[in-house]
């Protein structure tokens, strides 16, 4: 229980955000907020020596134990590496946006909430074992975001961008739910863990691959990865704390946790591996070659991260390979997934630190263009240190941590042709690919920095007159950017405490703990490692593309705009709104006529169709009581007067024959012995005959020739819609009778409406106490319509005595 109160502590801590922000005016409202990410990220560095020594912590709630729906926690190396990220960035990030949010200025309510509501469901999203709980909370990290991003609401790129997010998240979250619902389909589970454990017999079945495609969907939509990475730019108009945190170390890290979660599940499929590798390797050479085309901070950043992304997608499709191959190559493939997760964890910590450095250098200067910033390195010269540390991180150059992982990445892909896994050609493009973003990573990183930092100032072009940050905004990069230095220094404590629990929660078939793995960080590989000369390869090429940029950069401008992913997506959303219209125009009519016809169409077809494909239909005479010749007249009269009403020009003639209906209702109830509904039914008719009589004088006139808004003609669609509505409701009585499989409740009425009700007659104690709840709900419809009528009645009363007119009070 504890474990499930820590995923919904945030959400907790939002109910009571509003009452602090109107009440508290004298603080800033985050640091209320700061409380609760701080304390959930202590609480569960508790756990980091037990999951290191392979103990998992385990929990579960009930949902709803009757459909096997529980709230199970399970906390890994993996789920808590991702923990203590979403919780350490996230005190970070709010610790920033005290200091970034101007009290006095923003809805610190409503942002604060919106944050908070994010974290919980990305706790839930990477401790929950049951996939329809891990679902839930999946999407609530869409909405949550779109709120986020949407934040600045009145601005039109805010409301596109995070509309835009929304629905691309969505649409891959609703295609992973079924890719769900199909592994339950073939494991009979809904828990993550049980179903690693059957996946001997389910790998064979067609609909693996099925939910193999489906789940990728759902990773991909998430974490930016190629065709779906347009909605990330879009994104960056959110607030730079929302940017630092969603994007650098939780949101897009949603899937790739998914992926490393079903590693174990679909690496046995090559559809995984591969798909997996080789869509990371698009998007990382993609989103490297288009982040030196921006020209907004912001922008550079997002393109980058989506080419970071990719680069760690590709490694958790390599690590699967592992559970294709047997003997050295195993090592090989696990090294790939280590190399993942270290880089996970560095690309947090540099990205985090740029993403609030372009942040700073927007508060402070009033723009993001880089067109015009330059020479702020003297003005702010902290936020330069900063911004070098982290852009030198991620170009992978020394003495910083992506410059680590970085070089894993190298090897890891140049394992790959010593593995023999496959004669494929593709194989030995993946070193090729990686090398070439690799360059155009060095080329960003520079570019960002070097851009907004070197040369010389054009103070005339900038809203502010710049300067340096204050403290407060500094703080939560700069202790970003000491982890970036200090990681490389000694990075086997990460890789012991975090990397390694993580690895062997991945790589279950080859480790049973974080103490199987032997795997050790180092900077220095030798000069015989060709990591190292691709590393200095990357460094010269990228600095001579670097120094001649001007000349090249503008080839991006010769890319028709109408043929970009961005224009397919407005097309095709301007064309479903276009034609969405069309169809509601056609269907949304007004009449009441037209939709009657499409509900009771629909009926009769779903259900003859259903009742004879699915050999529902079936006929029985047995226990039927003999038809008697009285019982056929009075059913003859009954049709024809149904018919009498339906054919008849006259109003007087109708009236007559609907109350004939009623009478030869009644006669059927004295007949089968229900004198109460009898009499019920004959004072009914009745007063309806009786009313009718009464309003016979307002009523229109029924004539024939009559072409105005109640156009009387005959339908035949009408007709046979009538027929087959009528048609369904009798074949599924009949086949309802003749397929009974136990006793009507008649009999049990019988059995004790005296000894149980302490009643006489069925009929009233089955209003009364069988159905006492139904009854009671009908007195109260009855009672709150009367008191409408009785309202409408009395304000019309008070209008006349004041003397307004009629047409006045209508």
């Amino acid at each position: 229980m504890l474990l499930f109160m820590a995923i919904v502590l945030p959400i907790l801590f939002a109910i009571f955000i509003p009452l602090a922000y109107r009440s508290i005016k004298s603080i800033h409202t985050g640091w209320f907020v700061l409380l609760a990410p701080v304390l959930l990220f202590l609480f569960y560095l508790r756990f980091l020596s037990p999951v290191q020594q392979g103990e998992a912590q385990l929990a579960r709630v009930s949902w709803v134990p009757s459909l096997d729906f529980y709230f199970d926690i399970h906390i890994d190396g993996l789920s808590l590496l991702f923990s203590l990220l979403i919780t350490g960035i996230g005190s970070l990030v709010v610790l920033y946006s005290i200091f970034y949010l101007d009290k006095t200025k923003e809805k610190l309510g409503n942002f604060y909430v919106y944050l908070l509501l994010f974290m919980s469901a990305m706790l839930g999203v990477v401790q929950f074992d049951h996939t329809l709980a891990l679902y839930f909370f999946w999407e609530l990290t869409s909405i949550s975001s779109f709120l986020l991003i949407a934040y600045w609401y009145k601005r039109d790129a805010s409301r596109f961008g995070a509309l835009k997010s929304m629905m691309i998240t969505v649409s891959g979250g609703l295609m992973m739910l079924v890719g769900f619902l199909t592994l339950y389909v073939l494991t009979g589970t809904y828990s993550i863990r049980e179903t690693i454990a059957q996946v001997d017999t389910i790998v064979t079945e067609p609909l693996f691959t099925v939910a193999v495609v489906l789940v990728l969907l759902g990773a991909f939509t998430k974490s930016a990865q190629f065709p779906f990475y347009i909605w990330l730019p879009d994104a960056m108009e959110a607030p730079t704390p929302v940017s630092a945190y969603l994007h650098s170390a939780t949101m897009v890290k949603a899937g790739l946790y998914l992926v490393a979660r079903f590693t174990p599940v679909f690496a046995y499929s090559e559809v995984w591996v591969w798909l997996v590798t080789g869509i990371g390797l698009l998007t990382l050479f993609w989103g490297s070659l288009f982040a030196v085309k921006q020209t907004d901070l912001k922008g550079i950043l997002a393109f980058s991260t989506v080419s970071q992304l990719g680069l760690i997608m590709s490694l958790l499709g390599l690590g699967g390979f592992a559970y294709l191959v047997t003997g050295d190559a195993v090592e090989t493939f696990t090294f790939a997934t280590f190399a993942a997760i270290f880089h996970l964890f560095n690309h947090a910590t540099f990205k985090g630190s740029l993403f609030m450095v372009a942040g700073i250098v927007d508060h402070e200067t009033g723009t993001r263009d880089i067109r015009k910033l330059g020479g702020l390195m003297g003005l702010m010269p902290v936020t330069f240190t900063i911004a070098m540390i982290g852009s030198l991180s991620m170009a992978g150059l020394p003495p910083f941590n992506g410059f680590l992982s970085k070089e894993m990445f190298l090897e890891a892909v140049l394992g790959l042709l010593h593995a023999d896994i496959s004669t494929m050609t593709v194989a030995y493009l993946v070193p090729i690919v990686a090398w070439v973003a690799s360059v155009f990573t060095f080329i960003y990183s520079i570019y960002f920095v070097w851009y907004t930092f070197m040369g010389s100032r054009k103070e005339e072009q900038l809203p502010k007159v710049p300067h340096e940050a204050p403290i407060g905004m500094l703080i939560s990069p700069a202790i970003l950017g000491s982890l970036v230095i200090l990681v490389f220094f000694i990075p086997n404590v990460i890789g012991d405490w975090l990397v390694k629990p993580a690895t062997a929660a991945i790589q279950s078939t080859a480790f049973t703990s974080a103490a199987d793995i032997e795997f050790y960080i180092k900077a220095w590989h030798g000069w015989t490692s060709p990591a190292l000369w691709m590393t200095v390869g990357v460094v010269v090429v990228g600095f001579l593309l670097y120094k001649v940029l001007p000349k090249w950069q503008p080839i991006y401008s010769k890319w028709p705009e109408r043929f970009t992913l961005n224009r397919g997506y407005d097309s095709l959303m301007d064309g479903s709104l276009t034609w969405n219209r069309a169809l509601s125009d056609r269907f949304m009519t007004g009449s009441i006529r037209d939709y009657l016809v499409y509900m009771f169409a629909g009926m009769a077809i779903l259900g003859i169709t259903t009742l004879f494909t699915q050999g529902g239909f079936a006929i029985t005479t047995e226990g039927l009581a003999p038809i008697r010749l009285f019982e056929i007249v009075l059913t003859i009269i009954l049709v024809g007067s149904v018919m009498a009403i339906l054919i008849t020009w006259s109003r007087l003639t109708a009236v007559i024959a609907l109350g004939g209906v009623g009478y030869t209702v009644a006669l059927f109830y004295v007949i089968f012995k229900a004198p109460d509904l009898a009499l019920t039914q004959l004072v009914i008719e009745t007063i309806s005959v009786a009313l009718f009589l009464t309003a016979f004088y307002h009523l229109p006139k029924l004539d024939k020739h009559y072409k105005g808004k109640e156009d009387n003609r005959f339908r035949l669609g009408n007709f046979l819609i009538s027929v087959a509505v009528g048609l369904t409701v009798t074949l599924i009585g009949i086949s309802a009778y003749a397929q009974r499989q136990m006793t009507s409740i008649s009999e049990y009425y019988k059995e004790t409406v005296y000894t149980e009700a302490g009643g006489g007659n069925i009929v009233n104690v089955i209003l009364v106490d069988y159905r006492g709840f139904d009854t009671l709900f009908e007195i109260g419809v009855l009672m709150i319509a009367s008191i409408g009528i009785i309202s409408m009645i009395t304000l019309r009363l008070q209008k006349k005595k004041k003397g307004a007119t009629v047409d006045e009070i209508e």
